[in-house]
């Protein structure tokens, strides 16, 4: 049965009856002598039905329409039925938002509320965040962005991120200054915070500042935790004399130093508990806890290395120790991300913080967190610094200030656009010269698409969120002061996404990215788009433009679904119902923890603006060695990994196994018969994905991934 393809993406029947009633309207409209009679109607309808195309777009039925009438010479019904096609597209334009707001509230709007795994769509609070953004969507579909870049995301041929926060004044994910807004104090709802004078204190603060931030923007934020080393030395201080005064000076100093002691780990304790629970509970304008990440990097030239080391100790034996859910079990939770960075004195070589990394090994075998930065690598790639991704896993490009030093807190991301490889691929027929010819024209659509992000924050005043731009989150402007510096010269980035490298070559050369010759030509797409991001910096007079490998959670599935509608199923392409994410192998080829890292590695270093890389390994509870040794292994030879081990889990009960599918194909815990996948991580075995919460398991023996992050 021949599909028809709707501009909302849906797909319904081919209705030839609808082509008959569009000419006849059209028929009405101009004078006898130029009309067609009913044979000639219904031969048009059976021509486009005809067509050997299982799947066409509504643009494609009405084209072929509007040939036919002219190939009969019809020229004044051919212009009645294209004003009958813009007076029906007015319509269409007149309100677009009624049923996806009403399916939303019906909780059917599947494609919305699953976009976000991080958000619990029922919530009242969150739909009224999802509501808005329909709006917002609806109008930045028609009315704000050019039209041909509307339709080039509406074709797949682009993907502009975020459109549902596009109208307002706000960005995409940033680096907080929290060590500016702790040491200088900040400004809150119109209330002074003060520099904090112990460590819990500074702590509370810092999750408050986190919120705030996070409610006037709509991507990620990271913060990094060596700022908090100096507030545990001043709260050990203030313990310290408090004891001396209220003793008199009659302890003795090792008894001095073992209260001391105790009374700095309870101070941390409460701290680091604060943090976890404060980011897990509190809830951001757009009905979800911050998407936070903390960085964790210790320098030993740090005055507060210590302090800092003992912190970082804190914050992974908590999230080794999980937090509570609804009914008293210890879960992992979401957030806040933890970003581990390996440097010379804690990558498992004998150096004094291997300890630390030993305990971060033992949370990756239980909660999959955190995620590992090799400072070694990472100082390769960006002129010597190490600095943490933004939360949504973008980097930033190096930048000096006025003083000419390397800067990267305060620095933030204006916005994403991702374009779609695989179609382009699919569109070329294996033919390069086409290839690279539609690739710089979808490039240079996608570089419009980003100078609309550049061109909408321009102009806009500090007023609209102070904790960013007047009280230190970014900067301290000026009340009505534009954002316009913190836009232009790189101090900011605008970010090319990309979708599907490996189908991709697969579909140009025959063969995955992992062969010699898909490998060759992966690079060479891969350097291409980096030096477009490179030529239009230069050309917009040092707009910093980036690569970036975002991981792109639905959009993976998004892209592939709309090119299975347009162009049909095409083995090891469409036919999987998702493209693999960014450069990435993809999820069936077999390959090992330690060749997967090794391969990916080579195009970490172009995606500059943004990569992270995964590998599964099996459940190593009794072989921590293993895990450790990956871990080595990323220290030498990766910038950004992250690794899952194959351990299901049960968030009910706590059981970890084997969580098999019952007779009805529903996944079920063993132990507490727990069927309910919301609250199961569950390793699935039809293909070797592990990850959490992202699967449907529909009534037939297909089971369908949402998000795939290999």
């Amino acid at each position: 049965m021949k599909k028809v393809i709707k501009r909302n993406g849906s797909t319904v029947t081919f209705d030839p009856s609808k082509i008959v009633k569009a000419i006849e309207k059209a028929n009405a409209a101009v004078d006898e002598a130029e009309r067609i009679n009913e044979a000639s109607i219904a031969e048009i309808a059976r021509y486009v039905e005809e067509k050997n195309k299982d799947r066409l777009l509504v643009e494609d039925i009405q084209d072929m329409v509007e040939h036919q009438l002219m190939a009969l010479g019809k020229f004044e019904l051919a212009k009645a039925y294209i004003i009958y096609r813009y007076t029906r597209a007015l319509v269409r334009k007149a309100n677009t938002t009624d049923e996806s707001i009403l399916s939303l509230l019906r909780a059917e709007n599947k494609d919305v509320m699953e976009e976000n795994s991080n958000k619990n769509a029922i919530m009242a609070s969150t739909q009224r965040d999802l509501i808005a953004g329909e709006v917002s969507k609806d109008l930045t579909r028609r009315l704000i962005l050019p039209e041909d870049i509307s339709k080039a995301h509406d074709e797949g041929i682009l993907h502009f991120h975020d459109a549902d926060y596009f109208i307002q004044p706000i960005f995409n994910c940033c680096l907080i200054n929290i060590g500016d807004m702790l040491d200088n104090g900040t400004v809150m709802n119109g209330k002074m915070i003060e520099s904090p004078k112990s460590f819990q204190v500074a702590c509370t603060v810092m999750t408050q500042i986190i919120a705030s931030v996070a409610s006037s923007q709509y991507g990620g934020q990271s913060v990094d935790l060596c700022h908090l080393g100096k507030y545990l030395r001043r709260s050990k201080e203030k313990f310290r004399r408090k004891l001396l005064a209220d003793t008199e000076g009659k302890l003795d100093e090792t008894t001095l130093n073992n209260i001391l002691k105790q009374q700095v780990r309870d101070e941390l304790a409460s701290g680091a508990q604060t943090i976890q629970y404060q980011i897990n509970t509190l809830m951001t304008t757009n009905g979800q806890s911050p998407f936070v990440t903390l960085f964790m990097h210790l320098d030993e030239n740090d005055e507060y290395v210590e302090e800092n080391a003992l912190i970082i100790e804190e914050i992974l034996r908590q999230r080794l120790k999980g937090i509570k859910n609804d009914v008293g079990v210890f879960v992992t939770p979401a957030f806040p991300k933890l970003v581990y960075v390996l440097d010379t004195c804690n990558n498992l070589t004998g150096g004094k913080y291997d300890y630390l990394t030993h305990l971060a090994a033992q949370c990756s075998i239980k909660r999959m967190y955190p995620d590992y930065i090799s400072a070694k690598k990472m100082r390769e790639i960006y002129e010597g610094n190490v600095f943490s991704p933004m939360g949504c896993r973008s980097f930033l490009s190096p930048w000096k200030n006025k003083e000419g030093q390397y800067q990267f807190e305060g620095r933030f991301n204006q916005g994403v656009v991702s374009i779609n490889l695989p179609q382009i691929g699919i569109v070329a027929h294996g033919d390069e010269a086409q290839f690279w010819k539609l690739l710089d024209q979808r490039l240079e659509l996608c570089r419009k698409a980003l100078m609309c992000r550049h061109e909408a924050l321009m102009g806009v005043k500090s007023d609209v969120s102070p904790v960013h731009w007047q009280y230190g989150a970014i900067a301290r402007l000026k009340k009505g002061e534009t954002i316009d510096k913190l836009l232009l010269n790189g101090y900011s980035t605008l970010s090319l996404g990309y979708i599907g490298l490996y189908e991709l070559t697969l579909l140009m050369k025959g063969s995955s990215h992992t062969s010699p010759e898909g490998e060759d030509f992966a690079l060479k797409v891969m350097e291409h788009m980096r030096d477009a991001c490179a030529r239009w910096k230069k050309e917009s007079g040092g707009l910093g433009f980036a690569l970036y490998g975002t991981p792109a959670e639905s959009l993976c599935y998004r892209f592939a679904r709309i090119d299975q509608e347009r162009f049909g199923t095409i083995k090891d392409v469409t036919d999987k119902g998702y493209y693999t994410n960014s450069y990435h192998v993809d999820v069936r080829e077999h390959i090992d923890a330690f060749h997967k890292f090794s391969f990916e590695s080579q195009f970490q270093k172009i995606s500059t603006g943004g990569c992270i890389s995964y590998v599964e390994v099996p459940n190593m509870q009794h072989n921590p060695e293993a895990v450790e040794a990956v871990i080595h292994y990323i220290y030498d030879n990766i910038q950004y990994a992250e690794f899952n081990t194959k351990s299901d889990y049960c968030q009910k009960c706590g059981f970890e196994g084997e969580i098999a599918i019952n007779d009805n194909l529903e996944w079920e815990c063993p132990q507490c018969h727990n069927k309910d996948q919301a609250t199961m991580n569950v390793t699935r075995r039809t293909c070797g994905y592990l990850g959490e919460n992202f699967w449907n398991v529909g009534k037939t023996k297909e089971i369908k991934s949402r998000v795939m992050h290999l």
